[in-house]
């Protein structure tokens, strides 16, 4: 099984179309994928075939797998921008990557390719360009400019009520 490739789907690619029988490696998501998809959308259609063909595989990532991701999510500052979902796609690229497959995202979320990046996971985009550089965030206030960690939990300044922002953090010369 060393280096089979494994291909990865989020909601992001059927929306935009990702077609899962164009590919010759096996195709994955995450059991929740089902619920971030309309009621009678063409996705949602497309979604229900694969999984019904057998194209698409859905599994639940490991504890320790999710543990990863989070951690990742956490220390690159994506954390608060992506959903549980979108965690949850990362660490099944974590955990297929330990199981010895060559994961690849298809996703459009440049939080998530952010953090594939940041793993030393391939990503591909389906209609956007993709990121071009991994970045690392940090959450300010605008009027007082005030720092904060990237996992702080409100979106106000504690200290003058203004609501926050992200900016990357700069890393050397660019």
């Amino acid at each position: 099984m060393d280096g089979k490739k494994a291909i990865i789907v989020d909601t992001t690619a059927f929306i935009a179309g990702f077609n899962v029988y164009s590919v010759h490696s096996e195709v994955y998501s995450v059991p929740e994928i089902e619920k971030e998809l309309t009621g009678g959308s063409i996705s949602k259609l497309r979604l229900k075939m694969a999984i019904e063909d057998g194209r698409l595989k859905l599994r639940e990532p490991s504890a320790q797998a999710l543990s990863k991701a989070r951690e990742t999510a956490l220390e690159m500052g994506d954390f608060l921008y992506l959903s549980e979902v979108d965690m949850k796609i990362i660490a099944l690229a974590v955990q297929l990557k330990n199981e010895g497959y060559m994961p690849e995202i298809i996703t459009d979320d440049y939080a998530i390719q952010n953090i594939a990046r940041r793993l030393n996971v391939k990503y591909a985009s389906v209609i956007t360009y993709g990121i071009k550089h991994q970045l690392r965030w940090v959450l300010y206030c605008p009027a007082c400019h005030r720092k904060y960690p990237p996992d702080y939990k409100s979106e106000i300044c504690e200290n003058c009520g203004t609501k926050l922002k992200r900016k990357p953090i700069r890393e050397g010369p660019h």
